[in-house]
């Protein structure tokens, strides 16, 4: 028979201090939970405050992204009060008058031509990328020897003195081009050749901003599609939309980046309506799209005697294409659009290729030294392929530069767009011009 050993004293103390040992362990166990229960009420406040803050955050970097918003909107907003302000009191008090004009010449808004001093204004004009040397003497003696007689007559209508001095130059047929009052007036008459309400105009974003304008007055439908930040074209877009006229400026206003001329051929081979290529600044570019019309029907080339030779008064411009083209747009130019002396001295002008080289290749030195000070001024700049160069501030105060510059009688663009609202285009000038801009500007900054 099992008996139980009786314990001793020792023993007992042992196992009573043991319980004892136990017990409090587990106040302990119960006072630790009793602190992490506390602690829990007190972390849940402070998690609800935290999230409290961030949402705060949130909210104040809304509120900071939308002023940011509003104001790289500022100057455009400002415009468009303007323009508003000007329709509405055009529509109070002519409201009369707006009988006279088709639906959407009253809604269109007007080109806004490069400001022009008054002559005798001593002014550095920097803003209409007019060459800033003369015309070649040639032209000038030209325009001396005009006679009397040629003045009561009425000119000829194709201008084709000028027309075969081109094409000497150009080598090209003379009845190959057209000439008008200026390279707008060409643009216009292919828009009015060719457009109508519900065919479509393309063009890439940001361009010479009269493509709207003539698409407007003839109610045609406007595409534009934008340029990629690094002024890529967006060749497959402009293939998609496959307007009745696709205008491509190369060189572009106002980047003045040149458009390669394969995605120009892969343009024309593939788009059903007419080409419009436009090389207003391509004297001072290092190739041209000269052949694509030798071998496209649809294309035709736009250029003018404003910027490369120094006669942007004169107002002559002409387009290079095929007779095919060309018959048509001879239908709705005007009877005598190009006068006596325009085209007299544009074909002294254009017979003078080396006077011309020559002024260009004095502003493409310029460029490249005004390229250079702008960067040491912390300024972006553009690479171009024209009289001009687009920049952007270090401190992106584009307006508030074009403001205080002109100011001082130094004009240059300012365009209260969107993509160049933080942006400047500045025609080249003389040297001695150029550096009284970037003294101006220097002290700006």
């Amino acid at each position: 028979m099992f008996r139980a050993k009786r314990l001793t004293n020792g023993e007992k103390r042992l196992i009573h201090e043991s319980l004892s040992f136990i017990n409090a362990e587990k106040s302990l166990i119960n006072e630790y939970q009793k602190l992490i229960n506390q602690e829990k009420s007190l972390i849940n406040p402070v998690l609800i405050l935290i999230n409290e803050y961030q949402r705060l955050i949130h909210e104040s970097l809304s509120f900071i992204n939308a002023e940011k918003s509003l104001i790289n909107l500022a100057p455009i907003l400002i415009h468009k009060l303007k323009y508003l302000s000007t329709r509405f009191f055009s529509v109070t008090f002519f409201a009369a008058m707006s009988n006279f004009f088709r639906a959407n010449v009253d809604a269109m808004a007007s080109y806004v031509p490069g400001e022009q001093p008054k002559r005798g204004t001593q002014v550095i004009k920097l803003n209409s990328n007019e060459n800033p040397y003369p015309p070649s003497p040639h032209a000038l003696a030209a325009l001396q020897k005009i006679d009397g007689e040629w003045l009561r007559r009425y000119p000829e209508p194709f201008g084709d003195q000028f027309r075969q001095a081109a094409s000497q130059v150009l080598g090209v047929p003379s009845d190959w081009i057209i000439v008008g009052n200026g390279s707008d007036e060409i643009l216009n008459v292919v828009m009015r050749a060719c457009t109508e309400p519900g065919r479509k105009v393309v063009y890439p974003t940001p361009t010479y901003v009269l493509y709207r304008t003539l698409t407007e007055m003839q109610s045609a439908d406007i595409i534009e599609i934008p340029y990629s930040e690094d002024y890529k074209l967006p060749v497959a877009e402009l293939i998609a939309a496959d307007g009745a006229v696709t205008f491509i400026a190369s060189p572009n206003s106002p980047s003045g980046h040149v458009v390669p001329s394969p995605d120009l051929e892969k343009l024309a081979s593939q788009l059903s309506g007419v080409l419009v290529i436009d090389e207003a600044y391509i004297d001072f570019a290092e190739a041209d799209a000269l052949a694509l019309v030798k071998e496209y029907e649809n294309v035709i080339i736009i250029r003018t005697l404003s910027k490369g030779y120094s006669l942007a008064g004169l107002r002559l411009g002409f387009g290079i294409a095929q007779p095919k083209l060309l018959q048509g747009l001879f239908k709705v130019k005007d009877s005598y659009n190009i006068d006596a002396i325009a085209c007299t001295v544009a074909t002294a002008a254009i017979t003078d290729q080396a006077y011309k080289n020559a002024c260009v290749a004095k502003i493409k030195a310029s460029r490249t030294q005004l390229t250079r000070e702008f960067k040491q001024l912390g300024f972006l700049v553009w690479e171009s392929h024209t009289n001009f160069l687009l920049v952007q501030p270090p401190q992106q105060n584009a307006e508030y530069l074009y403001q205080k510059l002109k100011e001082q009688q130094i004009l240059i663009r300012y365009f209260p767009h969107p993509g160049l609202l933080d942006k400047l285009r500045i025609t080249i000038g003389t040297d001695e011009q150029n550096q009284v801009l970037v003294n101006a500007i220097k002290a700006l900054l």
